[in-house]
């Protein structure tokens, strides 16, 4: 996991190369300069204004986080302070010290700011709490095989669509799942659009009560609530899922850790797929207080792709999720979040971004990513996650930075990168809604890569920690040295550089995972 010494990113899919947006998107390739003079007011001047815009109007209602000291008496008194300052209490976590409320109140925030015992408090959205068009994301690539091969084992025992993974063979996933598939005493939380769990290459492994819906930020346990709203639109989830822990049943795919079990703790918004703050909170701790060992983060907290400390409502955000991943850890869960599709060096100094808030109007303005968090890739404790394509170079969309990765996983490249034969698309094929297969690419496929590796570690080391857990990913990944030089599109559209030393460098961290080595080490 990050040390976080000096810089400190959402991240997901891109199907077909088409930007995804709102919590499925590419996160805007802003270019990343340095800022001076009246360009660095007017940022100012734009992060004001953003900070002013996430105010209530009258009549309007917000949803907030508000974070306290965890002593009952404290949670008790501003819960009330909530109430006198016309806010409904939708939530309390109480050994964390966050409180979920919702209030048309203008100046909810600022009064409950000023409230003894209150650390932090503020919106957690900039548009008013009610339905939004339903946000275009593209649409994958689905599978052409007919359904009967699917169904089918192949001669050598592989399952009827594996050697179209080529992602699962560069991590030797499919010589670990020789040797070991896993525990079903380890369970991997998928926090995301929610699981069809009716997939006949999920149901095996799905744990029914460990999932979710915490959409709104109180957790919802009836029967099918962590199923995707609409499987057309939300099939990020299920995409997800099976790459961790599709079993080996003969049938489509092999996840990489097939023999685990697999939760769905459904957080994205109805219509918009928004990941909003209240709702990654109740999924961290819901999946603590639920004996899931690792959670699978494909996305960043909306609406701000950068939270920064200045501006009360994003340090409230970054503060509450924080604190959730700090209470998860210590509960034995390992948090695997993926780095971001932006294409940018979150070692930098300064970034542009013109992607938030993305559930209003956006405002371009520039960051310093040492003091404005991506949440939750950012955060100390998260272990963060670049995708690299069928070449094993860097995804031309992925993220990097020097000490900002911890490792690499295959995320696919399907527009600059070609894997070897038989398989046919540099995207990742996976599970999706109503029993399909599809190729995604994004971060959002290397993280649950991750995810799966994990808990191979933790079913093989029962007792690891976290802790532990982020090591032995490091220590055991391959090491990917730095290209001599990085222009995919041979136009300087993603060029980028490398830098660092061989075990540890900004584009791989500490290199590719190996699933064969974390069930043999």
């Amino acid at each position: 996991m990050h040390s976080r010494p000096s810089r400190r990113r959402r991240a997901l899919a891109v199907p077909l190369g088409l930007v995804l947006t709102a919590s499925l998107g590419l996160a805007g390739a802003a270019a990343a300069s340095a800022q001076d003079g009246q360009a660095g007011q007017d940022a100012r001047t734009a992060s004001a204004a953003q900070s002013a815009g996430a105010k209530a109007k009258p009549g309007e209602k917000l949803s907030y986080v508000v974070n306290t000291a965890t002593d009952r008496k404290t949670v008790e008194r501003v819960k009330n302070r909530i109430r006198k300052a016309d806010g409904k209490v939708v939530a309390a976590y109480g050994k964390i010290g966050v409180i979920v409320a919702h209030s048309a109140n203008p100046e909810f925030g600022e009064k409950l700011r000023a409230v003894k015992g209150v650390s932090s408090a503020g919106a957690t959205r900039t548009a008013p709490m009610k339905a939004a068009t339903t946000t275009e994301v593209g649409k994958p690539v689905f599978v052409k095989e007919p359904k009967a091969l699917k169904k089918t084992k192949s001669a050598d025992g592989q399952e009827p669509l594996e050697s179209l993974q080529w992602d699962k063979r560069a991590i030797n996933a499919d010589k670990a799942a020789k040797i070991d598939e896993g525990s079903r005493d380890v369970t991997v939380g998928v926090i995301d659009t929610g699981v069809d769990d009716t997939h006949p290459d999920l149901k095996a492994n799905f744990s029914a009560g460990q999932s979710a819906s915490c959409v709104g930020g109180k957790a919802d346990t009836k029967r099918g609530a962590w199923r995707p709203y609409d499987p057309s639109e939300d099939y990020h989830g299920t995409h997800v899922a099976g790459i961790i822990g599709a079993p080996r049943n003969g049938v489509g795919i092999a996840g990489t850790a097939p023999g685990v079990k697999l939760a769905s703790i459904k957080v994205s918004e109805p219509e918009t797929s928004l990941f909003y703050t209240e709702a990654v909170v109740c999924a961290m701790v819901f999946a603590a207080d639920h004996g899931i060992e690792v959670t699978n983060n494909s996305y960043y907290t909306d609406p701000w792709l950068y939270n920064c400390a200045d501006q009360a409502d994003q340090k409230a955000i970054a503060d509450a999720v924080g604190r959730a991943v700090k209470y998860a850890q210590g509960k034995g869960v390992t948090t695997v979040s993926s780095a971001g599709n932006s294409s940018q060096d979150h070692a930098t100094d300064s970034i542009v971004d013109d992607t938030s808030p993305n559930d209003s109007t956006p405002v371009e303005r520039t960051i310093d990513p040492a003091e404005c968090l991506d949440v939750p890739t950012m955060l100390d404790g998260a272990i963060s996650v670049s995708a690299s394509g069928p070449e094993s170079l860097k995804s031309y969309y992925s993220n990097y930075g020097l000490d900002q990765i911890d490792v690499t996983a295959p995320g696919g490249d399907r527009r600059y990168q070609t894997p070897d034969e038989p398989a046919k698309d540099g995207g990742v094929l996976s599970t999706m809604p109503n029993g399909d297969y599809a190729y995604l690419q994004g971060t959002s496929m290397a993280g649950p890569q991750v995810a799966g590796v994990a808990a191979l570690i933790k079913s093989k080391h029962p007792q690891a920690t976290p802790q532990e857990i982020a090591w032995r990913l490091k220590a055991q990944a391959k090491t990917l040295p730095c290209p001599e030089s990085y222009d995919p599109d041979g136009k300087g559209t993603y060029k980028a550089e490398c830098t660092g030393v061989r075990g540890n460098n900004s584009f791989y961290g500490h290199g590719l995972v190996d699933a064969l080595a974390a069930v043999t080490r």
